[in-house]
């Protein structure tokens, strides 16, 4: 990219829209080519060695967006990548408009129905985890925040996984089992008295994945290391 080029995008970006900023990148909302999109920068850590930080940046950005094109080419909802700049490490997503995150969606519906109404969408993620380790891809950062719900014409409303920044390739039923382990325990903590729920995710997982056995015999593994850590404390 040129200097001219680095100009330009960095003023878009200081008109756009700081929607959150965490420990890796920042999240901008603005609008590209005409369209709606999200630009994911991920900005310099200034206490590592700048070399490396460049190249730790620029892996996981290429990691990121493979994982996303491995999704999309699998039919694994995922946003459109519209554009990459890897001078400044800035992606350009298509923005999800009308939807909202699992998080909110499952709060929500509890607060109104007590969750007799959500069974459709833990079958929902199980599938979509199932199709995504089968494809041995690994989330990283799996959370019911890094879920969203799209309103469309129909009934049904599309899942679709975002925020891949920690996500990597694995064909190790460990990976999998320690992926559903971090979505069980932010499900459970974010979301009170939904064991049920879960169990019935899981069961849609198992039920969808051809390669789900060992998977979960990790995961069952993995708790219990969980738990005996707990106990020592």
């Amino acid at each position: 990219m040129s200097q001219e080029q680095s100009m330009g995008l960095r003023k878009l970006l200081e008109k756009a829209e700081l929607l959150k900023q965490g420990a890796e990148a920042r999240l901008y909302r603005t609008r590209f080519l005409g369209k709606p999109v999200i630009v994911k920068e991920r900005f310099p850590k200034r206490y590592r060695h700048p070399v490396l930080d460049e190249k730790l940046t620029h892996r996981r950005t290429v990691q990121e967006l493979r994982a996303i094109l491995r999704c999309r080419k699998a039919g694994i909802p995922a946003p459109a990548v519209y554009f990459v700049d890897h001078s400044s490490h800035c992606i350009f997503l298509e923005e999800i408009v009308d939807s909202c995150t699992v998080r909110d969606y499952i709060v929500s519906t509890q607060q109104q129905t007590e969750g007799q109404q959500l069974g459709w969408l833990a079958e929902r993620i199980g599938q979509i985890l199932a199709r995504m380790h089968d494809e041995d891809l690994i989330h990283g950062d799996l959370t019911t925040s890094n879920m969203l719900l799209k309103h469309t014409d129909g009934a049904e409303r599309q899942l679709l996984l975002i925020d891949f920044g920690l996500s990597y390739i694995s064909a190790l039923p460990e990976d999998k089992g320690v992926d559903l382990y971090v979505l069980e325990k932010a499900f459970l903590s974010t979301h009170p008295n939904t064991e049920e729920l879960f169990e019935r995710l899981l069961q849609s997982y198992t039920k969808a994945s051809k390669k789900s056995e060992p998977v979960i015999k990790k995961l069952d593994e993995v708790r219990l290391r969980g738990r005996k850590r707990s106990m020592v404390g």
